[in-house]
């Protein structure tokens, strides 16, 4: 067995590296140091021995998790593939995301205050008129939040290392550790395919994303998923003024038949994308009707980058095991309709550090099963609603062109805007006006009923 550290004469070299112990606690009020204590009946860790942690996967969950790891007082080790990874998103995150993970405000490319959501038939109606002056959706590029995720993380004590996780052993008893073997990548050993590598821990976070191979071996079961297809397109400067400040959704048959297609505006550029669940097979045909529908204001643009990636559409059967457990896309947390996971992704990771510090008594004793179930207990408890509400959504209004148009006629509604945009920028359950409740329920069936007349009329025509 390899351990990360050149120096296996001690017993702490078998683990890992020095430099992976958790940094001092410390910093400013917003740090979220957790100071919390153990069950009695947790085992304590040896004197000068600390928990240790492995995150697999660098992205919002794994970085997020990794730093409330270290700052909680857990030796932890964070293992990334790819550095520079750019994942097919599209890139918003919440306005709430940006205080409660103290983003800098040069990470964020675009403040979006007008989203503009155009409907089959070419209807656009304008969103974000009930926002404040200071309320924005912002579009971020993943390979840059990533990183500096990572790189917050490594400053607050984890190691971060450049690897490709293969697999894990489970302990031999009670109580032991879980061996994880990975490909270490280092340019300066000239081996192409990495050098194979292990180490000890005593639990394991999945971070790796929907092709999780953390949930493979912890056989948490498949789940459904969508394909999401992006390309970035660098458009003229006066084409992209007109997306300073301003996001595009498409929807129709032809650009998904149960997703929508996007333009979001990067630092100096477009993402162009679609997304599926249904037809993957068909991905680049609905892609370039995206591109069709936006003609007119991508017109002139030279495609800079391709991407595409699976994105789940339910949590998995199973997401915990032992003393191992799911976050962020690897656990399934991506929600219907909207198709949005970053905030998912970085808050599941560091609820569920969050658990593991406090089951721990901040490094000082061993986990067990029942504290990674605290953290899906409470993410469940808080999250669980809005992923069933957009569900219900995704299957009332994308079910055909005639259900679309019902869709964006509602969204004109000045209460209908007010109501999603503080769910969505602050993710909190908004107590609604029962007046207003009333009339937006008689105003949906309305659409409905005109959508479902209108759709009967199309198929008249195509008899």
């Amino acid at each position: 067995m390899t351990s990360i550290s050149s120096s296996a004469a001690t017993a702490r070299a078998t683990f890992l590296p020095s430099s992976c112990r958790a940094a001092p606690a410390g910093g400013s009020r917003r740090s979220r140091l957790l100071v919390a204590r153990a069950s009695s009946s947790s085992p304590k860790l040896p004197a000068g021995r600390r928990l240790r942690v492995a995150v697999v996967g660098g992205g919002p969950a794994g970085g997020a998790a990794a730093e409330a790891l270290a700052k909680g007082g857990v030796e932890t080790v964070l293992i990334e593939r790819k550095m520079d990874n750019c994942k097919p998103c599209g890139g918003a995150i919440p306005l709430c995301m940006v205080s409660e993970f103290d983003l800098p405000l040069d990470l964020v490319d675009r403040r979006v205050t007008k989203m503009k959501m155009i409907s089959p038939s070419n209807v656009a109606v304008d969103i974000g008129r009930t926002l404040a002056p200071h309320e924005y959706i912002g579009m971020v590029r993943r390979e840059v939040l990533d990183d500096y995720l990572r790189n917050r993380a490594q400053k607050a004590g984890a190691e971060v290392l450049n690897g490709l996780f293969l697999r894990y052993e489970e302990p031999k008893e009670r109580n032991g550790t879980y061996t994880v073997h990975y490909n270490h990548y280092d340019s300066s050993n000239g081996k192409v395919g990495g050098e194979k590598r292990s180490f000890e821990v005593d639990a394991i976070v999945g971070a790796d994303g929907a092709n999780s191979r953390v949930a493979k071996d912890m056989g948490a079961g498949d789940y459904e998923y969508a394909i999401a297809f992006q390309e970035r397109v660098k458009i003229p400067d006066d084409k992209m003024r007109y997306y300073e400040e301003r996001a595009e959704m498409y929807v129709g048959d032809d650009v998904s038949p149960d997703f929508y297609g996007w333009v979001f505006p990067k630092c100096d550029h477009v993402a162009v994308g679609t997304g599926t669940v249904t037809h993957k097979a068909d991905i680049k045909k609905f892609q370039a009707a995206t591109r069709l529908r936006a003609k007119d204001k991508i017109e002139g643009g030279k495609i800079i980058r391709v991407e595409a990636h699976p994105i789940p559409e339910h949590p998995r059967p199973k997401r915990v095991s032992g003393r191992v457990t799911l976050v962020g896309d690897a656990a399934g947390y991506v929600t219907k309709c909207s198709g949005e996971g970053i905030y998912f992704a970085a808050k599941s990771g560091r609820m569920c550090a969050e658990a593991i510090v406090a089951g721990s008594a901040n490094g000082t004793r061993l986990v067990d099963e029942s504290d990674l179930r605290k953290y899906l207990a409470e993410f469940d408890r808080l999250y669980w609603p809005t992923y069933k509400v957009l569900d219900i959504l995704q299957k009332v209004f994308y079910r055909s062109n005639a259900a679309r148009e019902a869709f964006v006629e509602m969204c004109a509604d000045d209460y209908v805007q007010r109501m999603t945009f503080d769910s969505y920028l602050y993710k909190r359950v908004v107590p609604g006006n029962p007046i207003e409740d009333i009339k937006l329920a008689v105003n949906t069936i309305g659409s409905l009923v005109r959508a479902t007349a209108l759709r009967g009329e199309m198929k008249k025509l195509t008899l």
